[in-house]
């Protein structure tokens, strides 16, 4: 049984253990897998390492793309999310395992791999220009980054409160109090989260030496989304590793009345099948080491 916070999320509390939310997460992180790939530019034999691998998205998505004589180094800071990638592997011989941290990959030697690929990890660094630092150190010279990472600042400074992605509603008041359990218990953890934009990711790239950087950066407000889908389902995901579900934040925040107050409110939703609004900011970053120092 895992105890580790980063393997809980990934296998049950991301999508509250359900197989219809995991599905309907699958769709797009499939999107984020094919554009860090695409802008990993991969040759058949190249030496991927990636950072902060989970339980192996784009790892395995590159493992696809590789030949024989191709390799993917995973690395995550939870040797639980490892455990479950070594298992994924099934003694495939191209694959490793190191337990790091984005800024510290002191277990892979310097000039050592062609790519390095992140998906969503930096939001989760105090020290991302370290990162940067140590992808550009671990790179043979023109060995190439593809990151992709979201930029909360974006919504939570245009939609602070819009925790559902319902707008304007009847329970505006509920949604707000359950919103300051989140930022008056998880600031100090969810910082990094939201400490940076699309600007710094480049600014990072270049501090570190990288060339050729490029960056597309794509935002959304108010944009129509899917329904809610599963009210009960919902309450038991957590939109992070690091915070409490949707469900124990409404316990900690709200009455019992106004607890069924929302569940009434968010239950009609759901049965009435009403689309949300998705308010948000991505970006995917590549850039190549130089092959001379300059």
């Amino acid at each position: 049984m895992t105890t580790d916070k980063w393997a809980q999320w990934l296998l049950t509390r991301r999508d509250g253990d359900s197989a219809d939310l995991r599905a309907r997460h699958a769709t797009q992180l499939a999107e984020f897998r094919d554009g860090v790939l695409a802008g990993a530019d991969l040759a058949a034999d190249d030496v991927v390492l990636d950072v902060g691998c989970g339980t192996g998205l784009i790892g395995f998505g590159a493992l696809e793309r590789l030949g024989p004589d191709g390799r993917v180094i995973f690395s995550d800071v939870s040797a639980h999310v490892l455990d479950e990638c070594r298992r994924t592997a099934g003694g495939d011989g191209r694959c490793s395992f190191v337990v790091a941290s984005a800024d510290d990959l002191t277990g892979i030697a310097d000039a050592t791999v062609d790519v390095v690929t992140t998906r969503s990890v930096l939001i989760y660094s105090d020290r991302k220009a370290a990162a940067f630092a140590e992808f550009f150190r671990v790179l043979r010279p023109g060995g190439r980054i593809s990151l992709f990472e979201p930029v909360n600042r974006f919504a939570e400074q245009l939609r602070p409160d819009d925790l559902f992605g319902i707008g304007n509603s009847p329970v505006d008041d509920l949604i707000a109090k359950v919103c300051e359990v989140y930022r008056s218990t998880t600031a100090a953890a969810t910082r990094p989260m939201t400490d940076f934009d699309e600007r710094d990711l480049v600014d990072w790239a270049v501090t570190a030496g990288f060339e050729a950087v490029e960056l597309d950066y794509r935002a959304r407000v108010d944009v129509p989304a899917d329904p809610i889908g599963d009210w009960e389902t919902l309450k038991r995901s957590a939109p992070n590793p690091l915070v409490p579900t949707y469900g124990e934040a409404i316990a900690a925040a709200l009455t019992e009345a106004e607890r069924e107050r929302l569940d009434s409110y968010l239950t009609g939703l759901t049965t009435a099948g009403t689309p949300t609004r998705r308010t948000a900011a991505t970006a995917f970053l590549r850039a190549r080491r130089p092959y001379r120092n300059r």
